[in-house]
Order: structure tokens, then C-alpha cells, then sequence
């Protein structure tokens, strides 16, 4: 009866051993993008709450395979980029906005940019902290995006050109890196009119201040408040959200409930974050543009020879330039 019973089990065991499997996806733990959803909503593991946040964990890689991967470094060029386009646009900000706020004089704040401005645009500081870094975070961005295709079409299989159409081209788009993409050739714009052609045309940028911004605004300002009030809404709410990657406390930190059904607490307080950095992002706004727009733009037209060397930059500015 027992060598009976043992021959039942095995004949079971082989059954089960043997059982057909739907085919799926082949998944590689050291990927950064396990499904088809942006991680950019997947908290930076760089961080201290990354971890413990982390809606997706991984099985533990082995010690002979590689830790460190492109997305690794690609994701830390992005971030510690970041940090230094912070501090350029915290000095920025200061010389073209909260500076001419307190004063309410374009003039006045003249002064404490021509003081300030040699420290973020000599011909050292000015690509370390400005170019660099911009050029950095951009392409890392994109550098991510190309990986993880690549990774999704080995993960499916897709060999031929065919095989590897059907699939997405790209991982969905978060919001925030949808931001950084839509006010990127905004910011190349800025950097052309402002840096690009005074050296062009005048052989260097030294007379280029607050009193050029206001003469641009004078002579097209229907053109100017759009461009300039869409790339300030841009840049801030792509800071704020960004910031909150970094820091592990966007909406999509919060747990509660199931990965695919959150709880209805965890869904709330979702909400509430992103309540809470919508509203950073519209203060953030809102000071840039009270500066910018309240004391800057309202100076007026330049006069005499600054006003016709001013004139001759603004038409020289691609497309919206030639009606100037």
C-alpha cells in the first residue's frame, strides 16, 4: 500500500511539474521600468524614504551580477544636475524678479545685478553652473527614455523591426517630465535672445539687463507675456514636482491598500500632496511673475542709442523678430 502510494505522488508531482504556463514577459530585476509607467512616479532609491515607499521591490540581484547599471548613473546625472540649475536659478531669480520687487525701480535693481551677475556668467562659472548642468539633466532625461525602450523590446522579445513597432515607442510620460520637455526649447529661446545674440551682434552681453527685458516687452508685449509667462509656470511647476522626486514625497509615495487599489485613506492623502505641490509651484509662479511682469515688464522702451542697439537684437530674433 505505502510503495502505491508513493508511486501516486510522484505520478502527481510529474503532473504538476509539467504543467503548461501562458508565456509573459521576462523580467529583469536590475531594469528600472519593471511595467510600462514612467518611474519618474517611482521614488529616487537614492533617497532616504526611497525604500520604504518603493510600490515596486524587486527580488534581491545576486552578488556576482552587477549592481550598477546605465540607469544608475543616468539617474544620478539627472539629479545631482539638477542641484546646480537650482542654484543658478535661485541666483536668477533673485536678480530678475525678488530684487526689482523690493525696490520697485528697474534701475535700482540694475545695480545689484551688474554686482551679482559676474559670479554665474564669466567664462568659468557660467558653463559649470549654467550649460552644463542644463545640458546634463536633458539629455540623461532622454537617455533614459531610449534605455527603457530598448529594455521593453528584450524584455518582449521583439527581434525584427515589425515585432518591435507594435510595441509603445515610448514608457508613458509622467507630468513632470512632460514639463521638462514642453519649457526646454523655452529655455534655449531665453538663452538665445538674452546670452546668444548680444554676443553675436555686439561682441559680448555687458549692456544686456532688466532695462533690455522691459524694452522687448514694450515693443512686442502680446508675444513676450505669453513666452515669458509659459516658460515661468513651466520651469516652477517642473522644480517643485521635481524636487518632490528627489525628496520621495510626491503622490505616488503614499501607500495604503493594494498596488493596483489603493485604499480610500491612501487615495486622499494622494490627493492632498498633490494639492500641497501644485500650490508650491503657483506660489513659486506667482512671486516670479510679480517681479517680472509687475516691475520689469512695465518699464518701457529704452531711449536714444540703447533703444536702436536694442532694436537691432530684437529683430534679429528668429520667426517673432522680423515684425519688430
Amino acid at each position: 500500500m505505502d510503495i502505491a502510494s508513493d508511486h501516486e505522488h510522484e505520478h502527481e508531482d510529474d503532473s504538476i511539474s509539467l504543467q503548461q504556463l501562458e508565456p509573459s514577459p521576462v523580467y529583469d530585476p536590475t531594469s528600472v521600468a519593471a511595467n510600462n509607467h514612467d518611474p519618474d512616479d517611482i521614488p529616487f532609491r537614492g533617497s532616504s524614504h526611497s525604500h520604504s515607499h518603493d510600490p515596486v521591490q524587486p527580488h534581491s540581484v545576486p552578488a556576482h551580477r552587477p549592481s550598477h547599471r546605465t540607469p544608475y548613473y543616468l539617474l544620478r546625472i539627472q539629479r545631482y544636475s539638477s542641484y546646480l540649475s537650482t542654484v543658478f536659478l535661485t541666483l536668477h531669480l533673485t536678480n530678475t524678479s525678488l530684487l526689482p520687487l523690493i525696490t520697485r525701480s528697474v534701475p535700482n535693481a540694475e545695480r545689484y545685478l551688474l554686482l551679482t551677475r559676474p559670479y554665474y556668467q564669466s567664462a568659468l562659472t557660467e558653463p559649470a553652473l549654467v550649460a552644463l548642468p542644463f545640458a546634463a539633466h536633458v539629455l540623461a532625461g532622454v537617455g533614459l527614455r531610449v534605455y527603457r525602450r530598448v529594455q521593453r523590446s528584450r524584455r518582449h522579445g521583439a527581434e525584427t523591426r515589425s515585432e518591435r513597432a507594435q510595441l509603445a515607442w515610448w514608457p508613458a510620460l509622467s507630468g513632470t517630465s512632460m514639463l521638462g520637455y514642453a519649457v526646454t526649447p523655452l529655455v534655449l529661446a531665453h538663452a538665445l535672445v538674452n546670452r546668444a545674440l548680444p554676443r553675436w551682434r555686439h561682441g559680448d552681453s555687458a549692456s544686456i539687463g532688466l532695462a533690455y527685458v522691459g524694452h522687448g516687452f514694450a515693443r512686442a508685449p502680446w508675444t513676450s507675456l505669453a513666452l515669458y509667462g509659459a516658460l515661468v509656470v513651466g520651469v516652477s511647476a517642473h522644480v517643485v514636482w521635481g524636487a518632490a522626486k528627489w525628496l520621495a514625497v510626491t503622490p505616488a509615495t503614499v501607500v495604503g491598500g493594494r498596488l493596483d487599489a489603493p485604499s480610500a485613506e491612501a487615495t486622499r492623502r494622494r490627493r492632498r500632496r498633490g494639492w500641497a505641490l501644485n500650490a508650491g509651484a503657483a506660489l513659486l509662479a506667482a512671486v516670479w511673475l510679480a517681479g517680472g511682469l509687475g516691475v520689469v515688464a512695465r518699464a518701457g522702451p529704452a531711449r536714444g542709442w540703447v533703444a536702436a542697439a536694442y532694436d537691432d537684437l530684437l529683430r534679429h530674433v528668429p520667426v517673432i523678430g522680423r515684425g519688430l
